[in-house]
């Protein structure tokens, strides 16, 4: 009678521990596919050259479990805003102003909206095909997708969009890390110094404030006060008008010849800009002479 009271008060713990084992073994060895991005908002910065064409980039999965899948496992994308719509509002609330924009469709195209993770491996990829060049190194750029369950796909529903983030550069000046130069020279004849952010708008070309005007994010700001340094193949620099700022290149000044160049000193470079303009904002005509230098890794 004991033995069989015993046998009886043991199965029940029996049961619940095979149960919890079953459980954790499912736990264990589950492909759940994630896509990947960094922990912020879901985010994925690609920063893509200005090379005048077509360049690539990827959106990523990954599956998890102990072993990796034993079959292709297929993640379908989707372009779904509602992330993107939360992130503008959660980091700028009504101040439209200052909301990231949706990449233009003109400037982008995903040829299959799939992940495919083959048998045995760990991470799938799908292409992207953009045209960068014409983005404004002002604004922000975003791809937003979202993975859609297919028929016994387990998706982390806590990885299951990105915020593809586009971001441009060129050889002067990157919009993913800020480019400042200093500047030194000589404004109206005193001597001057600053410190100047070059943006990046085509291959050969970035946007710089005209003299030691203030920067200001904004743009009224931007339009009445930069210029455009293009930089041809010879490295000579052709300075003209951001938008309404009125400059005039004055060429011949043997010290600030309007060129660009790349020196070398003891294993260390620097990207440097010779430059000699007038312009005039109001009633107000200011000469420029400048040297704008940046150490380049």
């Amino acid at each position: 009678m004991k033995r069989s009271l015993s046998a009886l008060l043991i199965l029940p713990f029996c049961l619940v521990g095979c149960n919890d084992e079953k459980v954790f073994e499912q736990e264990m060895y589950m492909n759940m596919v994630a896509l990947i991005s960094s922990s912020y908002h879901n985010n994925f910065e690609e920063v893509l050259p200005l090379t005048g064409e077509e360049v690539t980039g990827y959106i990523s999965a990954s599956v998890g479990g102990s072993y990796p899948p034993d079959k292709d496992l297929t993640i379908s994308l989707i372009e779904e805003n509602t992330p993107f719509d939360r992130y503008n509002w959660s980091l700028y609330d009504a101040d439209t102003r200052l909301y990231a924009k949706l990449l233009p469709k003109s400037k982008y195209e995903i040829p299959d909206y799939k992940i495919v993770i083959k048998a045995g491996e760990r991470t799938g990829r799908a292409l992207i095909k953009i045209r960068p060049d014409g983005l404004s190194p002002d604004s922000t750029y975003f791809i937003s997708l979202q993975a859609v369950d297919n028929e016994g796909l387990e998706i982390n529903t806590k990885k299951n969009n990105v915020l593809y983030k586009v971001m441009i550069y060129n050889q002067y000046a990157s919009q993913a890390v800020n480019s400042f130069y200093s500047m030194t020279g000589l404004q109206n004849g005193a001597v001057t110094a600053a410190s100047k952010q070059l943006f990046p708008l085509t291959q050969h070309s970035v946007r710089v404030i005209a003299g030691t005007e203030s920067y200001a994010s904004n743009e009224t700001s931007i339009a009445n006060t930069s210029m455009i340094l293009d930089i041809a193949a010879d490295n000579k620099v052709t300075i003209r008008p951001y938008k309404n700022l009125q400059i005039t290149q004055v060429d011949g000044n043997e010290r600030y010849p309007n060129t660009f160049q790349v020196e070398e000193f003891f294993g260390r470079k620097f990207n440097v800009f010779l430059l000699s303009y007038t312009y005039t904002i109001g009633n107000r005509t200011v000469e420029m002479q400048e040297e704008l230098r940046m150490e380049v890794r």
